[in-house]
């Protein structure tokens, strides 16, 4: 073939090749479009602002954007990530610092697509998969909280530890198209206005899936919705087992009733189970500040999640345990659990919880046994109280066998079914892990 003719068709062939890169360029570097361009977001509403706080709760925004001894919204908190470690950034209304600068469209596209001004992309740690369902009016209501209500705060943000390449975040634009909701939450007409409003709070601004929702491969929660077998199915993340939102009898919520899904959520503690973990947070900076008709519509929603036989096995029952205290582990529960959680399991409901049915002595995943045994629990403040009761750190006093043990007693007594613990998967975690802080955190939003 003729060198003309060559190049000729060498450059046919690079044509495509040429305008699918232009395009996948275009596409990952564009700032999507918002229903707020152009818009102006001037004037001082105090209902407004106040309905935006209330939206800042329900979102948990306090939580990550803020460290204990920090300003509200400064930023700072280390969050790990499988790539690497990052750092909550300052969302105050500081010009120089922070997002004083955005417009109602820019701070829009952040909350809802993970774009920051300029094209940059957001870490999915941010969960703008789920803020992607917050209503037009919910987000102007929380733009109006952060720019008229939060007190600026000039502090510079700190770089990531994600090494390169990994650190290039063009891909993320790929990932969002595969991965992330990209429309606010719509309202399901075969559905009753509680089950909606309890479905938006869940799905969108509790951005509950974060946690409770497996991940696949690509980290991406399996569901963002009700329409996946998975959503709220448990996932372990963090050196937590988030457990199963939905109606499994074991690992769930199926023994639980709509009022004492409620009730926990805004005491902190009901006859099941108190909260601990990453939940203590978010009771503490979030759920305890939901109104009763919000809390209800969330038990409401959650209720009407069926559960999985297949995956959670044979529902639990009591079964009383003879008092022997020669089996590995049975000694130490008498002398280190027993006076709080009872010999029969059944612990002092509602502040100390029973073990006897417990999610984390039911649940294949053993790390929250393990890293509330190791590390207690932070403290619980309700209503401005802090708990008089909390569970205390045994990682001075117990060996990483003697925790096996007795937590493989605890997951085999009472009826409980949950596998054995190792001692390998103890001094694991008692390295990646440090003992909860007695202060209470709970973080101010002005």
């Amino acid at each position: 073939m003729p060198k003309s003719r060559l190049a000729t068709t060498a450059a046919w062939l690079a044509l495509p090749c040429l305008v699918a890169a232009g395009l996948l360029a275009w596409y990952v570097t564009r700032e999507p479009a918002s229903p707020f361009t152009g818009q102006s977001a001037a004037g001082a509403d105090p209902a407004l602002v106040s309905r935006g706080e209330y939206v800042a709760r329900l979102s948990d925004c306090v939580a990550c954007h803020s460290l204990p001894d920090g300003k509200p919204f400064a930023g700072g908190l280390e969050m790990a990530t499988p790539l690497g470690a990052i750092h909550a950034t300052n969302i105050t209304p500081d010009k120089a610092t922070g997002i004083g600068a955005y417009s109602l469209a820019d701070f829009d596209r952040a909350v809802r697509q993970g774009v920051a001004p300029g094209g940059r992309r957001l870490y999915p740690a941010m969960p703008y998969p789920s803020y992607a369902k917050l209503s037009d009016d919910d987000v102007r209501a929380l733009y109006a909280f952060f720019m008229q209500s939060v007190q600026p705060a000039e502090q510079a943000n700190l770089p990531s530890g994600i090494p390169w390449p990994l650190n290039l975040r063009w891909p993320i634009a790929l990932w969002n198209g595969l991965f992330a909701a990209d429309t606010p939450y719509a309202q399901k007409a075969d559905q009753d206005p509680q089950w909606n409003r309890g479905a938006y709070i869940v799905q969108g601004p509790g951005h509950c899936g974060s946690c409770h929702t497996p991940r696949g491969l690509a980290f991406n929660e399996k569901a963002l919705d009700e329409g996946g077998d998975a959503f709220l199915a448990g996932a372990l993340l963090d050196g937590w087992y988030a457990p199963s939102l939905r109606n499994d009898h074991n690992t769930g919520l199926g023994r639980w009733s709509e009022d004492e899904v409620a009730q926990f959520l805004k005491t902190g503690l009901n006859r099941h189970a108190v909260v601990f973990g990453s939940m203590t947070e978010a009771f503490n900076n979030s759920t305890q500040f939901m109104n009763d008709q919000d809390l209800a519509a969330i038990a409401h929603y959650l209720k009407s999640l069926p559960g999985d036989p297949g995956r959670d096995g044979t529902p639990w029952q009591y079964q009383a345990s003879a008092a022997s205290l020669q089996a590995p582990g049975a000694h130490t529960y008498a002398t280190r659990c027993a006076s709080c959680h009872g010999m029969d399991g059944k612990g002092q409901a509602p502040w100390m919880p029973p073990l006897a049915g417990a999610t984390s002595a039911l649940a294949k995943e053993d790390a929250s046994a393990i890293n509330i045994t190791l590390n207690g629990s932070q403290r619980v403040v309700a209503a401005g109280r802090p708990d008089a009761y909390r569970m205390p750190a045994f990682r001075e006093q117990l060996s990483d066998q003697d925790i096996a043990q007795v937590l493989s007693y605890v997951r085999s007594a009472w009826g409980n079914h949950g596998a054995a613990v190792d001692a390998q998967a103890v001094g694991k975690l008692r390295g990646h892990t440090d003992p909860a802080s007695s202060s209470p955190i709970i973080l101010h939003m002005r």
